[in-house]
């Protein structure tokens, strides 16, 4: 298992589920438009959270990768 690229994966299912939201928010204004502006808040939220999360798990991984190759060298 690559945390790494779990990781990045994570960053980018996160910033999708952001971005869908704000396309959602953006088409509040339209006709026929089905937009519930508190659940598109929540989702950006999180969405926000994930990222933040992922980017954590991103910067761990990579110095612990630094730390390994310091100790090895």
């Amino acid at each position: 298992m690559n945390p790494i690229a779990t990781a990045q994966y994570g960053m980018f299912a996160a910033a999708s589920r952001f971005d869908s939201a704000v396309q959602r928010v953006a088409r509040m204004g339209e006709t026929n438009s089905d937009t519930d502006l508190t659940q598109d808040v929540v989702d950006m939220t999180e969405a926000k959270q994930a990222f933040g999360a992922n980017a954590c798990v991103l910067r761990t991984a990579d110095k612990m990768a630094g730390d390994l190759l310091d100790m090895l060298s």
